[in-house]
Parts: structure tokens; C-alpha cells; sequence
């Protein structure tokens, strides 16, 4: 005889109890464990300081860039001529003419120095070696492999494109001493100098190997100057950007800088600003966000600086809601395997009544 699987009622009713008060117990200790103290969530920031402080619309101009390590420059070549006698490197373009030439396969063009140190100058002529030669050197073997094939031939040679000149262009970062280094035209040290003064240092380089050198300087990335975004309440703790600064940003570019407020964040925030005067010397500006925004309103825009920390306040109530829900959520698990097997219970039941009617029922 088939015997179901039943829960007296007066069994149930403990066991739910019991399991309610387990997930008190455990929500209980876990909030004891980590407990909310909303008075050190104070959205008040400390006091206002002096002075009137940049802001956009009142900007101040700031000195003049020092570069320092880890910044980025960039050079470009406006001219570089090698010095004389230049002798042919790899990778050398060359505008090689000849006369007497046939007239179908004519010489008059620019080639390229091979990684062999050849020139290709046709199917016809064949290839000559010119690596380590200087221009009349190279005519001079040019016409003679020419001579075999034609009559009285003449071959002139030039300089299109120095690969040194070429790869002088580019961008470089400054080491930890300060210094670059050029390609075949040695080291340079950069540190501390301003945009004017580095571009001054580097065509005094190059003029041991070119002839009245021209380059254009400029950063490419202001690494060594920075300022700092703290966002609170992200779930991991704080999270720090750090953001390089050009000297013309204000509050609203660096909220950008970070594609808005997240849906965590208040609009309460202020500006840390430290001075030279150390501990307990910083400017704290309050921000009104929804001034700056929504009224264009400049007056706590302000212009950032070398070393600010503009600090984001979590939104208490988002805050709490997450923290509740990472704090009940092995509680639901829990209460979720319960529901599931009083359920099962419950349809074991249920199979077993209607087995039990039917074998009345036949019998």
C-alpha cells in the first residue's frame, strides 16, 4: 500500500517559525558585522576657504610647462639635412638619373636602399650595392655597372630621403632620467625644460650629424601633471581616476571626463585643493552641481589645478539599497530552497491522495 509522504500541520507551522527566525539571526549578524554609521556619511563638506579661486570665465594663466617624467612628446621634422660627406645608409631613398639610357627603360627616378644595402635599378641593369658610400662614390659605381650594358652612360646620384632624417619623427617618452632617444643621433635630456627650451635641445643634438636642423616640438600627453576624481561608493570602495591636466579644464570637463555622475553618485561634491602650507592647509570648495549645469552658472566651475581632488558623494538611499540587497541575498537563496521544498512536499502529497482515491475507487 502506498503510504504519502505528509507534513502534519502543526509541523509546518514550527519549521516556517524556525525558518523566519533563522534568517533574522543571519541578517541580524551580518549587519552587526558591518554596521552603517549614515553619520559618517555626512554630505556636509568642511568648511569654505580663501581665496577667490579660478573658475571659468576667471582663469589664470599657469607657468610655463616644465616637462617632466612620464610625459609624451611628439617631433616632427621641418628639416634635416645630413652633414657632408653623407655616406648612404639602409632604407635611404635616392633620385638616381642617368643618361644614354634605353629609351623604354629610362633612369630617372627614386629608389629606395634596400635592407642589403642595394638599389634595384631595373630588370635591364640589374642591382648595385651603394651602403656606405657617399653620392659621388655611388654615380661613380652606377655608371661603371652601366657601362656594361650601354655606351658612354652617365649616372648622377642625390639624396631624396635620409631614413636617420625620417626616423627622428615620432613620438617619445620621457624616462625616469628625463632623457630621449633619438635614433642614430644619441640621448637627450629634456627634464625640467620648458616646450621652447626641449625643442632647442634636440636640433642641438642633431646638428652633429645634420646641417641647420628644424624640428617642431610639442606634448603630446601631460603625464606628469595631474589632477585626481574620486567617486564614492562604487561597491569595491572609492574609485580614483587619475586624469592629466593641459591647464584649461574646469569642474564640468572633468565630470565629463568620466561620462557624467554614475547612478551611485549625489550631486554633492566639493574640490580638495592642497597649498603649499601642508597638513591642514588645503582649500575645500563646495560644488553646486545642478547650478553648474542646469543654470550655467560659473561661479563653483572652477578652473582645476595641478594636485586637486574633486570628490563625488555617494546617494545614501541607492547606497543602502544595494548594501541591503548584497546583505539579504543569501537569506533569499535560503528562504527560496525551503519555498521549493515545501513545495515538492506539498505535490508528493497531493500524488498521494489521488493514488489512494483511485485504488478505493477500483476496489
Amino acid at each position: 500500500m502506498f503510504v504519502p509522504l505528509t507534513t502534519p500541520t502543526a509541523c509546518r507551522r514550527p519549521c516556517l517559525r524556525w525558518s523566519w527566525a533563522l534568517a533574522a539571526v543571519l541578517l541580524l549578524a551580518l549587519t552587526g558585522c558591518h554596521a552603517i554609521d549614515f553619520a559618517a556619511t555626512d554630505q556636509t563638506p568642511p568648511g569654505v576657504a580663501e581665496p577667490e579661486p579660478p573658475r571659468e570665465l576667471a582663469m589664470v594663466s599657469l607657468p610655463a610647462y616644465r616637462l617632466e617624467p612620464p610625459d609624451i612628446i611628439r617631433i616632427d621634422v621641418v628639416r634635416l639635412v645630413p652633414r657632408a660627406p653623407y655616406r648612404i645608409e639602409l632604407f635611404d631613398v635616392l633620385q638616381i638619373h642617368a643618361s644614354g639610357t634605353l629609351v623604354q627603360q629610362p633612369i630617372n627616378e627614386y629608389y629606395l636602399v634596400d635592407a642589403d644595402g642595394l638599389v634595384n635599378l631595373g630588370p635591364t641593369y640589374g642591382v648595385v650595392h651603394v651602403a656606405g658610400l657617399t653620392m659621388e662614390q655611388a654615380a661613380e659605381k652606377i655608371t661603371r655597372a652601366l657601362q656594361e650594358i650601354l655606351q658612354n652612360p652617365v649616372a648622377t646620384v642625390q639624396l631624396a630621403r635620409s631614413a636617420s632624417a625620417q626616423q627622428v619623427a615620432g613620438i617619445y617618452q620621457l624616462g625616469s632620467d628625463g632623457t630621449i632617444t633619438l635614433p642614430h643621433c644619441g640621448t637627450v635630456r629634456l627634464i625640467g625644460l620648458t616646450v621652447t627650451e626641449a625643442r632647442e635641445a634636440v636640433q642641438r643634438q642633431l646638428t652633429e650629424y645634420f646641417e641647420f636642423p628644424q624640428v617642431m616640438l610639442d606634448v603630446a600627453q601631460f603625464n606628469s601633471l595631474r589632477y585626481f576624481i574620486v567617486i564614492s561608493g562604487t561597491g569595491g570602495g572609492d574609485d580614483i581616476r587619475r586624469v592629466p591636466i593641459t591647464g584649461n579644464e574646469t569642474v564640468l570637463d572633468a565630470i565629463a571626463q568620466v561620462n557624467g555622475l554614475p547612478r551611485i553618485s549625489s550631486k554633492t561634491m566639493w574640490l580638495a585643493r592642497p597649498t603649499p602650507g601642508g597638513i591642514d592647509a588645503e582649500q575645500i570648495l563646495p560644488i553646486h552641481y545642478d547650478a553648474i549645469t542646469r543654470g550655467a552658472d560659473t561661479e563653483t566651475n572652477y578652473q582645476i589645478l595641478p594636485g586637486d581632488r574633486i570628490y563625488i558623494m555617494d546617494d545614501a538611499a541607492i547606497g543602502f539599497s544595494s548594501y541591503l540587497a548584497r546583505l539579504t541575498s543569501p537569506v533569499e537563496r535560503l528562504l527560496g530552497i525551503t519555498d521549493l521544498s515545501a513545495s515538492v512536499t506539498r505535490s508528493l502529497q497531493t500524488q498521494g491522495r489521488d493514488y489512494n482515491r483511485t485504488r478505493r475507487t477500483s476496489q
